[in-house]
């Protein structure tokens, strides 16, 4: 049994306990809360907050919360205070969470893999519909998000969920969150291996249990067996990819310690080769070393990726395999170079069945309660009872009849869900931006929405994959620094001397194995409206400069910074 707070003496190996508090890890024997954070968890567990949801706050609504359960414990359920109406981006660092505190909420509907039923969709939006004034965000970790909840209503919200098999547990918090899957998992005529039973048995085993919903910071997985390597392994905490072993056959390359925020790091290699059936073990050891060694005293020092980091791999699969799996692991062969420049899965493709999957482009990731209903009814129309949600905030409808792809093609064009998207649309991803984060300094949805159609109209003709992402504040969360083009979120002046809406740009950022992290041009701050000017100007002298063949990121990363500008 591995250390708890609970159950200090269950650390194996037994350490001696130190008077020195250092990082916080339990299995150093440090075990006193050195954060506000630490101290609530350790008073209540945030599972436990459903009942007082259920019993008292839904009953007596937001004024009735208690603040740590408000701005701490209900994320283990999915749902975050949204920002209050009105509040400006120079505001957001400088209010106090109450003052920034709107009384509804963002509940986030959790999906592994992405994969729902075209039943569980229509849910979803009829939810959207009744509950959420017909917000719905499809984000760049496979979830759906909405907003303008009411605590009172969020018990009924969940027997909905959960009469469908959805739920929203552990969607937010210290804990391990969705587990991201390739969408075309047990579809695709390429894939190398179908990690659908994994996600499956993790969630089974270990979502809810109280074993890891005490965790130093949040916990993001990744499964995937698609030659496409379509769930950004390289920035998850854990991600297993698909391979091909020369003696074992098909099974998974394991990666730890990737992530962004204002701290990026790519994941790394521990050179383990693992078999399908043994996923679930090797998720809850490094997990398990994550609870017991990761780093509690500083916030800003607790993901995964530092301990990783100041460990090495070298060490830290010794320490998965000595002390949590109690063997050695395989070794095993690096990942395959992706087969595509585009990982999202739009488009028209044939499945191992014969018949086709069709992928589209939602403006960056928002649509509403009525299409996603209307996206149920006519995947229905047209066959098919499933549907999936992407990484890129994109959608797929499985199991399309070749009779029926032009039409269900058709169909999702006349609600602006486009399967033969521009390289923009394709492209363009933004977080949820100043209207509803807390967090934000800016607004991205409208502003990536209104930057494709400018960008469509001025460069009709740009066909390059390109990516990019617009995030409303450092945290990353739509993941600039491996964008080709990667805007973040922040306060500039204008030629007037004003302060306005802007963004620090990145660019050439990338991911696939020649992942690495965007450059910055020292001093280049663009203000919102000067950005389709701005990125008309970049790409114009892409394409002027760029040699045979060379990808975005490759030429950002040596062109001059006068070109960049």
């Amino acid at each position: 049994m591995a250390a708890t707070p609970q159950n200090p003496a269950a650390s194996a190996p037994r350490r001696k306990v130190s008077r020195h508090r250092g990082e916080g890890q339990w299995a150093m024997g440090h075990f006193t809360p050195l954060n506000g954070n630490e101290q609530f968890k350790k008073d209540d567990d945030g599972l436990n907050v459903r009942t007082r949801i259920e019993t008292i706050y839904s009953k007596r609504g937001f004024d009735s919360i208690d603040p740590n359960d408000l701005r701490g414990r209900m994320r283990w359920w999915g749902l975050y205070t949204q920002r209050k109406p009105g509040i400006d981006g120079g505001k957001t660092a400088i209010l106090e969470p109450e003052e920034l505190d709107d009384k509804y909420f963002m509940l986030r509907v959790r999906i592994d893999g992405g994969r729902l039923t075209t039943q569980q969709l229509r849910v979803i939006g009829e939810i959207s519909q009744e509950f959420a004034r017909g917000s719905a965000d499809v984000t760049d970790r496979q979830n759906i998000q909405l907003h303008w909840i009411r605590i009172e209503d969020v018990p009924e919200i969940w027997n909905r969920l959960e009469a469908v098999g959805l739920s929203t547990t552990e969607a937010c918090g210290d804990t391990p969150r969705v587990v991201i899957g390739s969408p075309v998992a047990g579809i695709a005529e390429d894939e190398i291996i179908d990690g659908s039973w994994a996600i499956d048995e993790i969630n089974k085993r270990y979502i809810g249990s109280k074993e890891f919903s005490n965790l130093p910071r949040k916990f993001k997985s990744a499964i995937s067996g698609s030659p496409l390597l379509d769930v950004v392994h390289e920035i998850n905490d854990i991600a297993f990819v698909g391979v091909e072993h020369p003696e074992h056959g098909p099974g998974f390359d394991l990666w730890v310690g990737g992530g962004l925020s204002t701290n990026p790091k790519i994941g790394v290699r521990l050179g383990a080769w693992v078999p399908l059936d043994e996923v679930p073990d090797v998720w809850a050891g490094v997990i398990g070393i994550f609870r017991d060694y990761g780093y509690r005293r500083l916030r800003t020092r607790a993901r995964l990726k530092f301990l990783v980091a100041d460990w090495g791999a070298e060490k830290f699969r010794q320490i998965l395999e000595d002390e949590y799996l109690k063997r050695a692991l395989v070794d095993g062969p690096a990942p395959a170079e992706p087969v595509s420049r585009w990982r999202d899965h739009v488009g028209v493709h044939r499945q191992q069945d014969g018949n086709f999957y069709v992928g589209f482009a939602p403006r960056v990731g928002r649509v509403d309660g009525a299409t996603l209903a209307k996206i149920a009814d006519l995947a229905e129309a047209h066959g098919s009872g499933r549907v999936r949600t992407t990484v890129e905030q994109k959608m797929i409808v499985l199991d399309v009849t070749e009779d029926q792809v032009e039409s269900l093609v058709e169909a999702l064009e006349a609600l602006d869900l486009t399967a033969r998207p521009s390289s923009f649309r394709r492209g363009t991803m933004a977080c949820t931006g100043i209207e509803y984060c807390k967090l934000a300094i800016v607004e991205t949805k409208q502003r990536g929405s209104t930057l494709i159609d400018e960008l469509e109209r001025r460069l009709p003709e740009f066909d390059e994959p390109l990516t990019i992402n617009i995030n409303g504040c450092p945290n990353a969360c739509a993941r600039i620094q491996v964008a080709d083009i990667g805007l973040k979120g922040q306060l500039v002046l204008n030629d007037a001397g004003e302060q306005v809406e802007g963004f620090q740009v990145h660019l050439g950022g990338a991911l696939g194995l020649e992942a690495g992290f965007g450059r910055k041009v020292r001093g280049l701050k663009v203000t919102s409206e000067e950005l389709p000017d701005y990125v008309e100007r970049v790409l114009r002298r892409f394409q002027a400069e760029r040699a045979d063949g060379e990808r975005f990121a490759a030429w950002a990363s040596r062109a001059s910074e006068e070109a960049l500008s």
